[in-house]
């Protein structure tokens, strides 16, 4: 086989998985921004081109801003603590401990239930005066309270569940790559006298590094397309409370049907991921070490 031949075979093969990227990934982004530049089709009335106007009517959008915010705190709460749970978890089910492989089942299994399915268990621990929350805080005497619909601890109580639901599955990531570090380096970090915790800032925590940036990216992108248990548990209230972007984003395109202002704040939840994902890479990227 000729040079040539062996590129053109070689593209050939890789045409149906670019076709399908270009179909299902390129193409809609490229078609919702088309879209964010026009009016919504009322029946009869197509679409209109109106340039900016949807973005215009965003920056006055209280509700979006709201969502935003939402989002903001919902990431801050989140991704530094699932991580840090994940690795703990991780170090922990790494070690040699009696029952570990029960205990590694025990931290992934929250991981492979549906989120409707979480939420719906969730709902029953914050049901006022019935709920798990309301039986374990009533043993000390303390008054009953809705959860889930009081402005102030709303968020927060979707926010711890979704920690549960990811610090599980990214232990996974911490376990594989701590089985990938060598034992002698440990071997040779005790024969030198340094301590456990030493060795785990000074050795662990640099070799986990790239594990950590992969993490970090998927858990931003986690924090900003959660909308299944939103839907289930609080449908974005109470005073969207808890109406996070990409719900809002739903809401706008499936509910008031306004599907060129929802391509608008799709637009910018795209743009808002990759300057995060950018971000992540170049101040990352330095402190990331690779055998």
């Amino acid at each position: 086989m000729t040079r040539v031949n062996a590129h053109v075979a070689g593209w050939l093969l890789l045409l149906p998985a670019v076709a399908f990227l270009a179909l299902f990934t390129h193409w809609p982004a490229v078609a919702t921004l088309i879209d964010s530049f026009h009016s919504t089709p009322r029946g009869r009335r197509p679409a209109a081109f109106v340039g900016p106007d949807n973005y215009a009517v965003m920056i006055d959008d209280p509700v979006f801003w709201q969502s935003v915010s939402n989002n903001l705190w919902f990431a801050v709460g989140t991704i530094p603590v699932s991580i840090a749970l994940a690795i703990l978890m991780a170090l922990w089910v790494n070690d040699r401990l009696a029952g570990r492989t029960w205990l590694r089942t025990a931290y992934f299994t929250p991981t492979v239930l549906p989120m409707i399915a979480v939420a719906n268990i969730w709902l029953f621990f914050y049901t006022p005066q019935y709920g798990l929350l309301e039986q374990v805080t009533g043993l000390f005497g303390a008054p009953s309270h809705n959860w889930l619909g009081t402005p102030d601890t709303a968020l927060a109580c979707v926010i711890v569940v979704a920690i549960w639901k990811e610090a599980g599955f990214f232990m996974i990531f911490y376990l594989a790559a701590l089985q990938q570090i060598p034992p002698s380096l440990a071997e040779a970090a005790a024969l030198e006298g340094a301590s456990r915790g030493y060795y785990l800032r000074r050795i662990v925590l640099p070799l986990l590094m790239p594990t950590t940036m992969f993490v970090l990216i998927n858990a931003v992108i986690n924090a900003f397309r959660m909308v299944d248990h939103i839907i289930v548990m609080t449908r974005g209230g109470p005073d969207n409370a808890t109406s996070l972007l990409l719900f809002y984003i739903y809401e706008v395109g499936f509910k008031f049907w306004d599907t060129a202002y929802a391509a608008a704040l799709t637009m910018v939840l795209v743009v808002v991921l990759g300057a995060v994902a950018l971000a992540q890479y170049l101040f990352l990227e330095r402190r990331t070490h690779y055998q």
